[in-house]
């Protein structure tokens, strides 16, 4: 229920990078790429939490909260499911990026 939110923070810090840091380099080149892979995919979770019911628009926002322990089951969706998302998006995109990079090279020749 709460899996979404790593994968936010990441694209929230992302777009940060993004705006204020070097647009040259590797990273800087492709950042734009990851940065609407995490909006993408946070928004969707989100939609996702919403329609199943996750999710309210009244405080606590998430069930699982309104529940005793419900703070340590978010915490561990959180880590066990949002982190290694966030991974896992950041190296699909990382190998996209390097297979564009190199592409790009090549297609000179």
């Amino acid at each position: 229920m709460a899996c979404f939110v790593a994968p936010l923070v990441q694209a929230i810090a992302t777009s940060a990078l993004r705006k204020w840091g070097k647009k040259d380099g590797f990273v800087g080149r492709n950042l734009a790429s990851l940065e609407l892979m995490l909006w993408g995919g946070s928004v969707m979770l989100i939609v996702d939490h919403i329609i199943n019911g996750e999710l309210t628009w009244r405080f606590p926002f998430f069930t699982a909260l309104g529940t005793s322990g419900g703070g340590a089951v978010v915490l561990r969706e959180i880590l066990t499911v949002g982190v290694p998302m966030c991974v896992i998006i950041t190296l699909v995109w990382a190998v996209w990026a390097y297979y564009k990079e190199h592409r790009a090279v090549y297609s000179q020749f």
